[in-house]
């Protein structure tokens, strides 16, 4: 073995065998990620990198879990500053690592490194998200091909405890097609707030069949679209024109659209509840907010 060759994380005495000194171990071009276990300092803050160290000082048949598992499939969670684990057995104490016992039937991997499955990983933060942060990290799963909206269903059927009742009924929030967690967060203000749900992800065809434009969420039969308008939009010229073109072919369709910002959803939520229903009402749907449960999830500070 030399330098060129160690491994993403390697032990002091792997680094000695592979001709790299102890003073140049300590240098720049390294970094310790836990006790003697070290990275090239490139990427000891990777999460992969990291995850690979804290399995390297745990028991057998340890594997990635929770928030850590979430990310590294691809799933949008508010992140952990350590990495967290799930033992079979045996208990690990170190800094910057939260491990916990659990039996572990099924385990999958990503990049080499095992993880709970998409829907254990989903179950177990069940006992550490909110409604709302949770269906986030299922559309997520779903949207990186982890899961499926039946799957975790299905997974939090079986589950028992005090956690079973949320986790079921984030699991039936969850929706195939969802682009970003704002867009699972928009759609979660209006159904909490008693709104009828809109549908995700309807796509429009031209008279000739072909696909003509997809909207994010949106009342089809009503021809009223809901859709959150990302930063980026502001910043890009290009993007804005082109929004502002199709804006204009949804006026001439009879399409209406509620545009709704950051701001919408985490400061104004009130009153991006008041639009819609007012573009609702317009529509011709008798409709109001009827549940104040949003405000638990939503409320502005």
């Amino acid at each position: 073995m030399d330098s060129t060759t160690l491994p993403l994380v390697f032990s002091r005495a792997e680094a000695l065998a592979a001709g790299v000194s102890v003073g140049r171990l300590r240098g720049p071009a390294y970094c310790q990620v836990f006790h003697d276990v070290h990275a090239r300092a490139q990427d000891a803050h990777r999460l992969r990198v990291r995850a690979l160290a804290a399995l390297r000082l745990a028991p057998t048949g340890a594997v990635v879990a929770r928030r850590t598992a979430a990310e590294l499939l691809g799933g949008v969670v508010p992140p952990s500053a350590d990495v967290q684990l799930a033992l079979p057995t045996g208990r690990l104490r170190v800094r910057g690592v939260r491990a916990v016992r659990r039996p572990l039937a099924v385990t999958a991997r990503v990049g080499g490194v095992p993880v709970t499955t998409a829907e254990d990983t989903f179950l177990d933060l069940a006992a550490e998200l909110g409604l709302v942060d949770l269906v986030v990290l299922g559309d997520s799963l779903v949207g990186r091909g982890r899961a499926t909206p039946e799957s975790l269903v299905a997974a939090s059927a079986s589950l028992r405890g005090r956690r079973a009742a949320l986790a079921r009924r984030a699991a039936a929030h969850v929706r195939s097609g969802v682009d970003s967690p704002m867009e699972t967060r928009l759609r979660m203000l209006l159904v909490l707030a008693g709104l009828p749900e809109p549908v995700v992800n309807h796509i429009e065809y031209d008279e000739w069949g072909r696909w003509a434009r997809r909207y994010d969420l949106s009342y089809p039969e009503l021809r009223l679209a809901v859709e959150y308008d990302g930063r980026q939009h502001a910043q890009s010229q290009r993007q804005w024109e082109r929004d502002v073109e199709r804006r204009e072919e949804l006026d001439l369709d009879g399409w209406r659209i509620v545009v709704v910002l950051a701001k919408g959803v985490y400061r104004e939520p009130e009153r991006t509840l008041d639009r819609v229903v007012a573009a609702l009402r317009d529509r011709g749907v008798r409709v109001g907010v009827t549940s104040d449960e949003w405000r638990l999830h939503f409320a502005a500070p």
